[in-house]
């Protein structure tokens, strides 16, 4: 048997996910940029904006997301996973530019929506595309990349942010978009595309490409590749399909990965982490504060590329459901204190960092990394166009009304409370884990409609060369 080169797909789909560092950039912008549209100094605008405006800012974003995720199914089946992918850059340049020439508070929301498209749109095609080049036993390390690169976004934005002016922010953020549209011009285009479009002669010049094989020697997976592509072919999906059998649990499933996702509290801390550090009287600066984090994060979201083909999907979103109800119990019980005045609050203002940390490193492992490469295994070839971009419109639904109305629930309630509420949310994640979700780890596309209908999905009788 043809060896190949292993290092190829994890190459391919890292340039593939490295928009998600631009998205990363983008989600964290308003940590730092926050601070400087409160000041006369450094603002773009004539005045300082308003809470209810920083609160649009933060969330219009989430609202450009609802529109990239409905809209990328169709280029994905029509011009390929690849040229999707370059197009991801359109909105993104026209979204920057916006927000470099603002003077006003609607070109921050117009620039915002823009990026926010591009957000959506990576979201949902990225890890469509990193399933269908992965071989089954990489397939989760693959997937888990976009959390690796989203998270190098947020550090980027959280380093260079708070030093420099507002401008340069907004170039910096300009130049990493052109770094993708350049280097994603010479990715590959994925097999099933080519397979889906009958061109069988292309779909094994690509595939051996990513295998690092000769045509002759991936053509066996290639055989079984047009075979799953031919079988889905038969079908034409409609959203009601998405409420039959085994689409149904998948559907269910995903939907609720994304909504504990969003209700674990991610995009608020996230998009006001300069805040609430800022609330809590910290005793580290808040900027250091926020460089902390986005350490912590990018090197959490690290681990799960290496643990997700070994423990498995399941145990890692339990421990990080678990681990994120801690740190957010911490961090509301931290706010309880402080907010009735307790003189406590002054010795312990280290615990908004260290409960953060607990949150984030827990996230990254799991509820953050996961929910994108379970989707795009669990629904057949040809439902996930059609699912896909619902299940990501809805995650990004929840994510505005989070992000929106997280400031006045905090008002309303008091940040301890809120981020009870959070914590009680992942509290549910973790026996909807245990309960309801099945484990994919090393499984085909085939083996999982298997699981999903009741069997075992055993694996065990097969060699690895009939995995597919």
């Amino acid at each position: 048997m043809e060896s190949g080169q292993t290092w190829r797909q994890f190459a391919i789909a890292g340039t593939a996910n490295f928009v998600l560092l631009s998205i990363g950039y983008t989600m964290g912008w308003t940590a730092p940029i926050n601070v400087k549209l409160q000041s006369d100094e450094e603002s773009p605008l004539d005045r300082p904006v308003t809470a209810d405006e920083e609160a649009w800012i933060g969330s219009l974003l989430t609202i450009g997301a609802i529109l990239g995720a409905l809209i990328v199914g169709f280029p994905a089946a029509r011009i390929g996973r690849k040229w999707t992918m370059l197009s991801t850059c359109l909105p993104l340049f026209v979204g920057w530019v916006l927000l470099a020439a603002a003077t006003d508070v609607a070109m921050l929301y117009a620039g915002r929506i823009c990026t926010g498209i591009t957000m959506g749109m990576g979201f949902t095609i990225v890890p469509l595309y990193s399933a269908e080049i992965a071989t089954d036993e990489y397939r989760g390390a693959l997937g888990s990349l976009l959390q690796v690169l989203l998270t190098m976004g947020f550090l980027l934005v959280y380093s260079v942010g708070p030093f420099v002016s507002y401008s340069a922010v907004v170039y910096v953020g300009i130049a990493v978009a052109a770094v993708y549209a350049i280097a994603i011009y010479f990715m590959p285009e994925s097999p099933f595309y080519y397979l889906d479009k009958g061109d069988k002669a292309s779909a094994a010049s690509c595939l051996a490409t990513i295998r690092g094989q000769s045509e002759e020697g991936v053509m066996n997976e290639l055989d079984r590749m047009a075979a799953d592509v031919a079988a889905s072919k038969e079908k034409t999906a409609k959203i009601t399909d998405l409420f039959r059998g085994n689409n149904f649990k998948a559907f269910y499933i995903s939907m609720a990965l994304v909504a504990f996702q969003q209700f674990s509290g991610i995009n608020a801390v996230l998009f006001y982490l300069t805040n609430i550090f800022e609330a809590a009287g910290s005793s580290l600066d808040a900027s250091i504060s926020t460089i902390i984090i986005g350490s912590v994060q990018l090197g959490a979201s690290c681990v799960t590329p290496l643990a997700a083909d070994r423990l498995g999907r399941k145990v890692l979103l339990m421990i990080s459901s678990a681990g994120t109800a801690v740190g957010l119990f911490l961090l509301g019980t931290y706010f309880v204190i402080a907010d009735n005045e307790n003189p406590v609050a002054e010795q312990i203002g280290w615990l908004p960092v260290v409960a953060l940390i607990i949150f984030i490193i827990t996230f990254c492992w799991g509820l953050g990394s996961l929910p994108w490469p379970i989707m795009a295994e669990l629904f057949p070839i040809e439902v996930k166009v059609v699912a896909m971009p619902m299940v990501n419109a809805f995650c990004w639904i929840l994510a505005f009304l989070i992000t929106r109305y997280f400031s006045a629930l905090a008002a309303a309630t008091g940040m301890g409370v809120t981020f009870f509420i959070f914590g009680a949310c992942c509290v549910v994640s973790f026996f909807f884990t245990l309960f309801l979700i099945p484990e994919t780890k090393g499984k085909s596309f085939h083996e999982i409609q298997e699981l999903l209908s009741g069997g075992s999905g055993n694996t065990s009788s097969k060699t690895p060369t009939d995995k597919y």
